[in-house]
């Protein structure tokens, strides 16, 4: 398959090109530091960011694309399911 813009860096506004299942755990960081969080269903998301700061986002609703860089999805004050870490 072509990709035409294959030669071109990919800024942080560019559409995400890989993606995994988080599972939120207290002690272990995301497998890399995201572009964005989806929420499959809804609750609340506790999580470490890039620069350190812990912050816990309530009441996120389901089908919900977070732009913003994590590090960890702390399972203590996670009650949002079906996460994935976009990168």
């Amino acid at each position: 398959m072509i990709d035409k813009f294959q030669s071109l860096t990919a800024g942080l506004t560019a559409p995400a090109s890989n993606a995994f299942a988080i599972t939120p755990n207290n002690a272990t960081d995301l497998p890399a530091i995201t572009r964005a969080l989806y929420v499959g269903l809804s609750g609340d998301v506790a999580l470490i960011m890039q620069g350190g700061e812990a912050v816990t986002l309530t009441n996120v609703m389901a089908g919900t694309m977070l732009p913003l860089r994590a590090v960890r999805v702390a399972a203590t004050g996670t009650t949002a399911q079906n996460l994935v870490g976009l990168y």
